[in-house]
Parts: C-alpha cells; structure tokens; sequence
C-alpha cells in the first residue's frame, strides 16, 4: 500500500533521540518533519461531516449563503443573554448579603461566605459547560439549556423573598437586634431551601459562562479579511454588555428593592432572564454553529494513555514509522482543523509515533494524531495565563462584600441625592463603561504609539496592564481603609458600625473602584480574546471555561483566605478581634488589604515570568508540503 507523508518546514530544531538522557546526534530524528498518513488509519471521531472550522445552521448543515447569517445582527441576540446573565449575578452577589442579614437573620461573614460560595459554583462549573458544549451539545444547545436553569433559580429565589414561609419572623426584630444577634435566625430548612435555589442559579451560570462569548465569537468569518478587527471588537463589545448589565443590577434592581421590596427585586432579575431567554431563541435562524468535536477529556486521556503506554519507545528506533496523522486537509477531530507539530512537551509525542506494531487500524488508545497531541500540549501552554488572573477575581469578590461593608460607615450623598449602600459598586461599572467607549479613539493610538501593536496592545500585554492596576486599587484601599478606620475610632464611631459618619464621604471608595474597575477592562477582556484565540478549533468552549474557571476558583479563595486570616488573627478566648470582625471599626482590614497587595505583587511576577515564555499560536510558522512515497521509504533520513 502506498502512503503520504507530510514534510514540515526545514531548519526545524533537532530532537534528542531517547530520553534517557543520551543523545545521538547521529541517528537523531527531527520531530515534525514526517508526518505519516495512513489512508487505512480508522478515525476515532470519523463519522461523515464538515471538516474543519466550516459553519453549519442549527441542523449541522453547510450554510449555502453566510451573507444571510451571522455578524453583528446575530451577536446582538447573544449580548442580550449575557446581559441578563450578569445583571441576576451581580444582582444577586450584591443584594444577597443583605437579605441574609436583614431577613435571614444571619451573620454578616456567614452571608460572605455563602454568596463567595456562589459566585464559586457559578464559575467554577463553567468547566462542565464548556466540555458539554465542545463534546456533545454544542454551544447552542447548552447556552438553551443552562438558561432555563437560571431562570428556574431565579424564579426559586423570588419565592423565597415573597412567601413568609420561606423566612423568619421579622417582629421584634429592630435594628438594635440585628447588632445584637438577637433576632430569630432562619430555621435549618429555610437556609436549606434558600441555598439549594441560589446553587442551582450559579449551576445554571455553567452552561452560559463559557459558551456565550465562544459562541458570539463564532458569528464571524474567521476567513474574512477583518477578521482580528472583528474579533476584537467583539470582545470589548460584549465586556460592554456584561458591564451595562452589572450597572442596571446595582441601580435599578436596587432602587426596585428599596420602593417595592426583595421579592420585586429578585422577580426583576427573574423577568429579565426570561425575556433575554426569548430574545435569544428568537435569533435562532441567524446563528452560525461548530459542529462539536466529541468528548475533548477523551481526547486528552486517549493522548496521556498512548504516551504512558510508548514511554520506553526510542525516537531513534528502526520500528519506528513516523509521527502519526490522517490523510487530506481535514483532522480526524470534528470541527477542527491540523494542528503543526510543535516541539513542546515531546514525551506526550509519543503518544503519535506510529511503529510497525502499530499496524493500520490500531485503536485511538495506543496511537493519536499529531493534531490530536497538540490539542493536549496548547490546553497545558494556556495554563499559566489564567491561573495568574485568579487573584484579581479575589480582590474583585471581596471588594463586593468589603467595599459594603466600608460604605455602611460612610456618607453616601451626593449632593441631595443619597446612594443606597448596595449601589456603590456600580461605579466601577461606571469606569468600565467608559473605558470601553473610549478605547478605540483614546487607548489604542495612545498604547499604538507606546508598544507599536497594530491594536494598542497584545492580548498578554492588556492582562498584564490589568494585573498592574489590581495592584494599584488594593493599595489604595488599604491606605483609605486605614484612614476610615483611625476617623472612626477618633470620633466615637468604634462600636457603631452600621451607622454612617456624615463627615465622610463613601466617594473615596471611588478611586479603588476606579482602578480595579481599569483592571478589570484590560485584564478579564484581552483575557477572553487571548483564549478564544489560543484555545484549539474543537476546544473554544474549554478555552473559555479556562477564565470563568480561574473567577471560580479565585471566589473559593477568598471564602478560604477569609476563613484562614480569622482563625489566624482572631482569638476569641482573649477576646481579640480578627482582622475582618464584623464590626469593621474594630477589626484590621487595613492589613487584609495590604496582604492582598503583597500577593498580588507576587502574582504579577509570576505573570511576567508565563507571557515572556509563552509563544502565540499565530506566531509558529506553519508550513506543510506533501510528498508521495512508496511505502517502504517512509522511515526517511534523520
């Protein structure tokens, strides 16, 4: 039988033959270089389909006419789920707190905790969204499903807020009791009710998170000549949304709560939610869809399992036939296109030697393709960037919390107009606004002249920039917190810590929401389009789920950091307050805050050391040409 072989570019690095570590330059091998192509090779995922990234309508069919489909029109519908999505989570996060505490009756640091744990699983299992949507359902299918989840949350929720079965007494409970810890708590049933409806909420968020920016981003022609513009814009656009979202959720969900009380209040989100449900159903015949890849942890695990089983195979070995791959310009990997080898990670390349024990129909578990292989090795490469924004979703997830907590001690007016606590986080939404609406004729000219990027900034250089003004807020509000703290204790506010000084401004909390509010732009947005852009054709969604995943992970560290800071700091037996006591004016969180300052110091430094290593995908020139061959010159020169 005769066979292909793919000859990558010349001048490619030469790999050691064994490792063992001994090299032998004479019979070494260079990896890449052939690419052996079995047209007998059975396709692990090979059913008949369109190859490649090529879209296909909500039949999995080939769109005659793309004009008809896609681009802005269609990425609208898509902003408007997001929209709502983030206005019932921002809603929640922020009015949430003070409904455990004013009508749940419970601790302040308990209802922390207990949203922290929230705004964990609403990220967190973004992950299981991400492999349903690039293993079986599609991005489609999944964002539809995990809505109607939400939105049965949010309806849950709403009862819990209006049936007086759902809560405690609230007679005899004044504001003095509350102080006091003498109100009736909730009863154990009522807590369970209560957090098993705003769990199923953020599982809800699983299907939406990491698949409604992948999904907005699929609506446009990746061949097309503006393509990176599009792409580009689309992610700030979106961001935009996310953020007009979280403005509406801390003002007008805010003021519906303080006119017409909680159940209105958590009945808008619900209303909101079902509407953006319709709104996004209604777009259906517009949308272009990827065919999903198949299960992407099988993949993975068939690469890890081919490589531990060919461990001891030698490069330079004479049954060795070549680095394996499928014939034609398709991957065996539905909804994906080849993948150039790389030299990076080269034990699991093992994992795609083809040997002549192999045979022509070996299983998928003992022999992968290269493609296949390189799918592994770019989901490990991306790693690094996430896990180092996971501290930034710790600052942002305390600011929600502590920042309330410092406003309740301050003047909030502005003027004659008085701002409800619950709203003073909508001004970093306020900053992020803006920032957006301007970074096209502000930011990039000005980064343009600065970096010479075509578009201001690359995405690693807007993740760092982000990650230097994280640092900046949190330093800001340890500064402040420390001044607040003094001015209380000075004018006899130190045992009064839900009654506001009218001497101070609340308006000082603007510079730290201003800046994390700058950090957030750049870091979470040139986040979204670094991944979407890195992440494998068949693995957008997990690529995805990669950011909404470090959100989740850096809200359960806060829950964990708070918890380890108290059991450290705090002593009840002596009577020591913690650094985060619930009276803000005796506790410390002055020395929280410059504690988060010090780890994010240290976390951009390990974001530093990651970007400098890290190559971009586009970066790696890719260049192939076939040459037919008999069968038995396949093992060519090393």
């Amino acid at each position: 039988m005769g066979s292909r072989e793919i000859k990558s570019p010349e001048g490619l690095p030469e790999t050691p033959a064994a490792y063992d570590g001994v090299s032998n330059p004479v019979h070494s091998k260079k990896l890449g270089i052939y690419f052996l192509e079995s047209d007998n090779r059975r396709m692990a995922f090979g059913r008949g389909y369109t190859g490649g990234t090529t879209p296909v309508n909500i039949h999995g069919k080939p769109i005659p006419d793309l004009s008809k489909t896609g681009g802005w029109i269609a990425a609208l519908f898509i902003f408007g789920n997001e929209m709502a999505e983030r206005m019932a989570y921002f809603g929640l996060s922020v009015n949430m707190v003070a409904f455990m505490f004013y009508i749940m009756h419970r601790p302040f640091t308990s209802s922390s905790n207990a949203v922290n744990n929230f705004l964990g699983i609403s990220q967190a299992s973004s992950v299981l969204g991400g492999f349903l949507a690039d293993a079986y359902l599609g991005r489609y299918w999944t964002i539809a499903i995990f809505t109607t989840i939400y939105l049965a949350g949010l309806t849950g929720i709403t009862l819990c807020a209006t049936m007086n079965i759902f809560m405690p007494d609230q007679g005899q409970c004044d504001q003095l009791s509350l102080l006091l810890g003498n109100c009736e708590p909730a009863k154990s049933w009522q807590m369970l009710y209560l957090n098993t409806v705003l769990y199923v909420t953020g599982f809800g968020a699983a299907g939406i998170r990491p698949c409604v920016s992948s999904f907005g981003a699929d609506q446009f022609d990746e061949r097309g000549e503006n393509y990176k513009s599009h792409l580009d814009r689309f992610f700030n656009f979106f961001y935009l949304s996310v953020t007009i979202g979280a403005i509406v959720a801390f003002t007008l969900v805010v003021y519906i709560q303080m006119k017409h009380g909680w159940g209105s209040a958590f009945g808008s989100l619900a209303i909101a939610m079902g509407l953006s449900n319709m709104l996004f159903f209604v777009g259906t015949p517009l949308y272009r869809h990827r065919l999903p890849g198949g299960s992407p942890l099988t993949r993975v695990a068939q690469v890890l399992v081919a490589a531990f089983r060919k461990r001891k195979a030698s490069f330079s070995s004479s049954d060795l036939i070549g680095l394996y791959e499928v014939p034609g310009k398709r991957s065996a990997i539905k909804g994906s296109g080849k993948i150039a080898h790389t030299d990076d990670f080269r034990c699991l390349d093992k994992a795609a030697l083809q040997l002549k024990e192999d045979g022509v129909d070996s299983s998928p578990w003992r022999l992968c393709t290269v493609t296949q292989v390189e799918e592994v090795k770019i989901l490990i490469k991306l790693v690094p960037i996430p896990a180092c924004t996971i501290m930034l979703n710790l600052i942002l997830t305390e600011y929600l919390t502590l920042s309330v907590q410092q406003a309740y001690t301050l003047n909030t007016h502005l003027g004659h107009l008085k701002l409800p606590v619950t709203s003073m986080p909508v001004f970093p939404c306020l900053s992020i606004f803006l920032i957006l609406s301007l970074y096209y004729s502000v930011f990039v000219p000005i980064f343009r002249r600065i970096t010479g990027h075509p578009r201001g900034a690359s995405q690693l250089q807007r993740i760092g920039i982000g990650l230097a003004f994280s640092i900046l807020s949190v330093a800001w509000a340890a500064i402040f917190e420390r001044y607040r703290r003094k001015y209380a204790v000075e004018h006899g506010y130190e045992f009064s810590f839900l009654t506001p000084m009218p001497n101070l401004s609340a308006y000082w909390l603007l510079i730290q929401y201003c800046l994390i509010g700058i950090a957030e732009v750049f870091c979470i947005v040139g986040l979204l389009e670094f991944l979407y852009e890195e992440a494998p054709d068949a693995m957008k969604s997990i690529g995805s789920a990669y950011a909404a995943l470090a959100g989740g992970i850096g809200c359960f560290a806060a829950s964990i950091l708070n918890s380890i800071v108290k059991s450290v700091t705090g002593n009840p037996d002596k009577r020591q307050q913690s650094w985060l006591s619930q009276n803000i004016n005796t506790g410390r969180f002055e020395y929280f805050y410059w504690l988060l300052t010090v780890l994010s110091a240290i976390n951009f430094c390990a974001f530093l050391y990651s970007a400098r290593r890290y190559e971009y995908r586009a970066e790696q020139k890719f260049g192939i040409q076939e040459v037919v061959t008999n069968k038995q010159n396949t093992p060519a020169r090393g």
